[in-house]
């Protein structure tokens, strides 16, 4: 467990993740049709069904020859259909008509292409010389049948999928899906489209939780929100508490009506911190309720999908079994000044003004934590160190592009 020394300060964002990954292990694999694994991780590293190719393979449309008899004029014995393999071996002295991805013919070291050659119809002209294994593809050239194709912990993306399918593979051993349970608290919430009274506001934050944690993998389950209650608070949490992955919005910090923390302790869960050096999202928990992660977010739209992007994605794709879920920072340069915290690390939202490499970031205008449609223009999320003074322009930072 990793106490907070509430003298010296808070944890760091990258003490607080650390925490939150070392509780955050895989959970038990399943079979999954690759057909459907798009955006899942290997439990185990498959292994190829065949070679690929599984055969000696043309590069090219051409002409199926033996190397040593070019230059020169050969007759076309057959034209081999795309599918299918020469019925017999290259004899000396002839080609063989073949097109991409062919069987290359028993006989033949080298394939020219059609720009190469000067075709009669019965006969080519090959009028320079040709190395053996031109435009060739070796059987086994991109893996050996047998082999491991991708290793533990890939994400599977379109290139990962097409990999397993050319070898053969129509199963994958991955992780099963974390269920996820998204519970938003406050009174003041009222569903978008009904009418608000004096001190109401509209809920936001379920909407944009399971939104953007359903791209990391989960299986979300959005909860009614919940009315500042003892007793609400209590059977919304018990029941939220079956899922693999419980995260609430809005009730982590010091007020009367802030009931998490409390109401999640009397349940059983061990808060392992509270309290993360950074803005905006200072009073996030986290806790552990045996293999649940328990995840407190700030009520505030901004303050909310921060703690979501640094902390419970990494979450998710770790219990998925990624090899490695902690954010994937970018190197941009920053447009304009922008001004530092003394002891916290500021998470800035910011537009593209340039793509071009390194790439140059403006920080929108209004930074403040209830800001979500201001935030909704930018594109990236700026890591701003804490310390005195501002970052000039120029300066390099780190960012997130946001989903």
């Amino acid at each position: 467990m990793c106490s907070v020394d509430r003298v010296s300060g808070l944890l760091s964002v990258d003490e607080a993740l650390a925490v939150v990954l070392e509780r955050a292990s895989a959970l038990p694999a399943e079979a999954v049709p690759v057909e459907h694994a798009a955006g899942r991780v290997l439990a185990r590293s498959p292994r190829a069904a065949t070679a690929v190719p599984p055969f000696a393979s043309s590069a090219m449309d051409g002409f199926a020859v033996r190397a040593a008899e070019c230059p020169g004029t050969l007759p076309v014995a057959i034209r081999i259909p795309a599918g299918r393999p020469a019925d017999r071996p290259l004899r000396s002295g002839e080609a063989m008509g073949i097109a991409t991805g062919g069987a290359v013919p028993e006989g033949a070291d080298a394939v020219v292409p059609l720009e190469r050659v000067v075709d009669h119809g019965d006969r080519i002209d090959v009028p320079s010389a040709v190395l053996r294994g031109d435009n060739v593809r070796p059987a086994g050239g991109d893996v050996e049948a047998g082999a491991p194709v991708l290793p533990e912990g890939s994400r599977l993306g379109a290139a990962q999928l097409a990999a397993l399918a050319a070898a053969g593979v129509a199963v994958a051993e991955c992780p099963r899906r974390p269920r996820l349970s998204v519970l938003v608290t406050g009174t003041e919430l009222r569903a978008p489209g009904t009418r608000l009274q004096p001190g109401e506001i509209y809920e936001s934050n379920a909407a944009m939780l399971a939104a953007l944690l359903a791209g990391f993998g989960a299986v979300v389950e959005r909860r009614a929100a919940v009315a500042d209650d003892e007793a609400a608070h209590r059977s919304a949490l018990e029941e939220a508490l079956a899922a693999d992955v419980v995260v609430s919005s809005g009730g982590v910090s010091v007020g009367p009506h802030d009931l998490v923390r409390r109401t999640a302790a009397e349940l059983g869960v061990e808060e392992l911190f509270w309290g993360v050096a950074m803005r905006p999202g200072k009073p996030l928990s986290f806790g552990v309720r045996r293999r649940t992660l328990v995840f407190g977010l700030p009520g505030n739209p901004v303050s909310s999908l921060v703690g979501a992007l640094l902390f419970v994605g990494p979450a998710l794709l770790a219990l998925q079994g990624a090899a490695d879920p902690a954010p994937r920072w970018h190197v941009g340069e920053l447009a304009t000044p922008i001004r530092r915290h003394p002891g916290r690390d500021d998470y800035a939202r910011a537009r593209w003004q340039s793509r071009e490499r390194p790439g140059v970031l403006e920080p929108i205008r209004g930074q403040e934590s209830h800001m979500i449609v201001r935030a909704a223009t930018a594109d990236v999320l700026l890591h701003v160190p804490r310390g005195e003074g501002e970052l000039p322009a120029g300066a390099t930072v780190r960012y997130l592009p946001l989903p």
